[in-house]
C-alpha cells in the first residue's frame, strides 16, 4: 500500500503539467521515514519520470516560537536533510515564509505536494499555495493515524464520542506508506538555500525571540525518537497501564516533542507498540493516549473556529467560571512569580522547573500546573492568558492541537460540571492533597530537583 486514498486532498483543479520536478513542501511532517506526502510526491515523479526536490520554508517569526523550539527543529531538519540525500533528495531550505518558499518553487514544478496543518495560520498558508501556484497542489495527511474527516464531519464532545468512531477505522490507517524507490534524484537541480547540517550555526543566523533558551534534555531527530521509542517499548511500556500517570515513576514514552515536529510518524509508534509483547492493558492505554486522546484535539483544532481563545470553551464552563469571577482568591500570584516558579505549593514550583529546564512537563502534572493557574490568578480569561503563554513558551510539544485541547480541558473541555467550589464553581478542581493520596509526589520533586 502506498498511501491511504483517505489522507490524499486535492487542493486546487489545476491538472499536473509539464516541469522540471514534484515539489514536496515539507513543513509540517519534517521527518525522511514514514512520510505520506513524501512517498505520495515521490510515485508521483516516478510516473512523471521527473525528479523530487524538497523545500522548507524557514521563517523568523513562527507564532510564539523561540530559541528552544527552533533549536530542536533544526536539529531534526539536519538529519533530515543528510537522510534525504541519501535517497537523492534534495532538501532546499529557504530563509523565507513557509508559503513563500514553496511558492518560490512552484513556477517550475509539474505538481506541488504539501503535508497538512492544522493550526489557523498553516492552513492560510495551504490555502495561499493553492490559490496563488501555477500547477495541481495536493495535500497529503501524515501527522495523525486516522484522518480527521474520515474519523468524524463534526465537533466531538469527549473522547467517549471519538473513540468508537476512530476503533472502527484503526485497521485500515494503521498502515505505513510503501518506500518508493527514486526513479531519478535531484541532488543536482541548481536550486539553491540554506545549508542546515550545522544546527547549531543555522539557529545563529535567525533573529529569535530569547525568552526561552534551547535545553539538553531533548535532542532533535528521526533517530532520537526512535531512540527513545525503542528504550520506553524495551523498559516501560509493560508497566504503563499501572504507573503512567505517576509524574515519580516517568513511565511515560517522550514521543510528544517530536510528534509535534513531525519527526516520527504515529502510525510507526502505533505499529511499534501493538507488535510488542507487553500485556494488552497496557498497550490499549497508550493507544488510548496517542491516538484517541490526541485526536481528538485535533478535531477540536478542526471544527472549533476559536480553538486557541477563551471563548473556544463550553457554555456551561464559562457560565460557572463567570459566575465565581468575584469570589477571593488566595493567594494571587504575578505572571512573573508563577513564570520563576515562586509559589508557596513545592509540587506546583517543581512541575514549573520541569519545564523551564527541560521543555517537557508529565502530563499529570500539567493537569495539576494548569488547576493551579485558575486557583491563584485573578480572573479565569487571565488564567487561561497565562497558561497559554507559559505553555507555548517553554513546552517544546506547545503551540499545537494537543496544546490547545488541553488546555481548553483545564477549563472545562471535554469534561462535565462538577461539585460547586470557590473559584472553579462547576469546573473540575485539583489539590495537593490528591498528589500525596495517589503518588509519591516528593519523590517527582527530589527528580526535578536533580535536574539542576
Amino acid at each position: 500500500m502506498k498511501v491511504h486514498e483517505a489522507r490524499i486532498q486535492p487542493l486546487n483543479d489545476r491538472p499536473a503539467r509539464r516541469g522540471d520536478y514534484v515539489l514536496y513542501w515539507m513543513q509540517a511532517s519534517q521527518r525522511a521515514e514514514h512520510n505520506d506526502a513524501m512517498e505520495y510526491a515521490a510515485a508521483r515523479a516516478n510516473e512523471l519520470a521527473l525528479p523530487l526536490l524538497c523545500v522548507f520554508g524557514l521563517a523568523d517569526d513562527y507564532p510564539d516560537a523561540n530559541r528552544r523550539h527552533y533549536a530542536f527543529m533544526l536539529q531534526g531538519l539536519a538529519e533530515t536533510a543528510h537522510v534525504l540525500a541519501r535517497r537523492g533528495v534534495k532538501l532546499v531550505v529557504r530563509h523565507m515564509s513557509p508559503p513563500d518558499a514553496a511558492l518560490g518553487l512552484a513556477d517550475d514544478a509539474a505538481l506541488l505536494v504539501s503535508d497538512r496543518g492544522y493550526t489557523r495560520h498553516q492552513r492560510a498558508w495551504r490555502r495561499r499555495v493553492a490559490r496563488e501556484a501555477p500547477c495541481r497542489v495536493v495535500q497529503v495527511e501524515g501527522d495523525v493515524v486516522v484522518p480527521v474527516e474520515l474519523a468524524s464531519d463534526k465537533a466531538e464532545y469527549s473522547a467517549a464520542t471519538l473513540r468508537p468512531k476512530i476503533h472502527a477505522r484503526l485497521d485500515k490507517c494503521l498502515v505505513l506508506p510503501t518506500r518508493v524507490p527514486l526513479k531519478r534524484g535531484s541532488l543536482d537541480l541548481n536550486v539553491t538555500g540554506w545549508d542546515v547540517q550545522d544546527a547549531d550555526a543555522t539557529l545563529e543566523r535567525l533573529k529569535l525571540a530569547r525568552d526561552a533558551e534551547p535545553v539538553a534534555a531533548f535532542i532533535g531527530g528521526t533517530s532520537q525518537a526512535t531512540r527513545r521509542l525503542k528504550e520506553f517499548i524495551a523498559g516501560k511500556l509493560a508497566r504503563y497501564h499501572k504507573q503512567s500517570g505517576d509524574p515519580a515513576c516517568e513511565v511515560v514514552s517522550h514521543q510528544s516533542p517530536y510528534l509535534h515536529f513531525g519527526q516520527i510518524s504515529p502510525v510507526y509508534i502505533a505499529l511499534q507498540v501493538a507488535d510488542d509483547d507487553a500485556p494488552q492493558p497496557a498497550k490499549d492505554a497508550y493507544v488510548e493516549q496517542l491516538i484517541v486522546r490526541r485526536e481528538l484535539n485535533f478535531n477540536f483544532l478542526r471544527y472549533q473556529r476559536r480553538y486557541d481563545s477563551y471563548r473556544s470553551l463550553p457554555a456551561w464552563a464559562r457560565a460557572t467560571l463567570r459566575q465565581h469571577r468575584g469570589d477571593r482568591r488566595r493567594p494571587v500570584y504575578t505572571f512573573r512569580q508563577l513564570e520563576r516558579a515562586e509559589t508557596h505549593d513545592a509540587y506546583w514550583n517543581a512541575a514549573m522547573r520541569e519545564m523551564l529546564l527541560t521543555g517537557y512537563m508529565h502530563n499529570y502534572m500539567r493537569m495539576y500546573w494548569g488547576k493551579k493557574i485558575i486557583e491563584w490568578t485573578r480572573a479565569p480569561a487571565w488564567a487561561y492568558r497565562v497558561a497559554v503563554t507559559l505553555n507555548n513558551r517553554y513546552l517544546l510539544d506547545g503551540r499545537d492541537g494537543n496544546s490547545w485541547g488541553n488546555i481548553a480541558w483545564l477549563f472545562g473541555l471535554y469534561d462535565r460540571p462538577w461539585r460547586q467550589r470557590e473559584v472553579f464553581g462547576t469546573v473540575r478542581y485539583m489539590n495537593a492533597a490528591g498528589l500525596e493520596r495517589k503518588f509519591d509526589i516528593d519523590a517527582y520533586v527530589r527528580r526535578v530537583d536533580s535536574l539542576e
